[in-house]
């Protein structure tokens, strides 16, 4: 099994995922989760892998932080748009960036050949797979001890409440099956509690749990006339962490750790 590819998406990827207020959301809640959970590893220089990374926002951010990054993504097309992005920094900051540039399904990833990492990140691949257990449990050999695995997923029970209040009930009846499937709706949305599952199956521990998108997504069309997007950010990221509102996140962001 490989990853979705999405060489012939990588322009509406690329804008749709951080290009956007609702990109800027997911961002704002993975880098806050992300910097503090970082506290908890050793200082200095830290070996991430960005599995599934696309064209590397967050690979970027860590790199300029001075922590060496493999990017990793089965799409050519995303690895170039990151390259060119890097390359544009480089040129005008005067900064070597410290980003090695992996074209592979992240199914390939092996110990043997890459080490292990202080932080893995897997962002909104999970999804796109037949066989994700398997896949992240991959993935999970390749922490150091007492690394931690950054993990966001797109929510199926969000998923399905969206669709409820939307009224979209057929979609709903038919379990999310369409004869026309968009571009970029996922193929194997996920439960939380069947990734909870994973994690005690991998003998890992859950040290953090957000929603990513918990009022976004429902928004009324029209908004008060004073309202602003800052706002808005300000209480994503307030109740990104509320357990009532947790699994009205479109996705979820997990950061696990080896118990040992």
């Amino acid at each position: 099994m490989q990853d979705k590819n999405f060489d012939a998406l990588a322009g509406k990827f690329a804008k749709n995922i951080y290009g956007t207020p609702k990109g800027e959301i997911r961002a704002a809640v993975l880098w806050r989760d992300i910097s503090q959970a970082m506290t908890q590893l050793p200082e200095g220089q830290l070996r991430i892998l960005d599995a599934g990374g696309g064209f590397g926002f967050f690979s970027q951010k860590l790199a300029k932080l001075g922590h060496s990054v493999t990017l990793c993504d089965i799409s050519s097309e995303m690895l170039a748009l990151g390259q060119a992005q890097i390359t544009e920094y480089e040129n005008d900051s005067g900064e070597k960036l410290d980003i090695t540039l992996l074209h592979a399904p992240i199914q390939s990833l092996t110990l043997e050949e890459l080490g292990q990492f202080d932080l893995i990140l897997c962002h909104a691949v999970a999804e796109w797979l037949s066989d994700a257990k398997q896949t992240l449990a991959g993935l999970t050999q390749l922490l150091k001890p007492q690394g931690l695995f950054s993990l966001m997923f797109y929510n199926k029970e969000a998923m399905r409440f969206h669709s409820l209040i939307s009224g979209n009930f057929d979609y709903v009846a038919a379990d999310f099956k369409v004869k026309k499937k968009v571009g970029l709706t996922p193929s194997y949305p996920l439960y939380i509690d069947d990734v909870r599952g994973w994690v005690s199956d991998w003998q890992m521990e859950l040290v953090t749990v957000s929603g990513v998108r918990v009022i976004h997504d429902y928004l009324k069309t029209h908004q008060p006339p004073n309202s602003d997007f800052s706002q808005l950010l300000e209480m994503e990221l307030q109740y990104s962490t509320h357990p009532a509102y947790i699994g009205l996140g479109r996705y979820v962001h997990f950061i696990i750790r080896w118990q040992k």
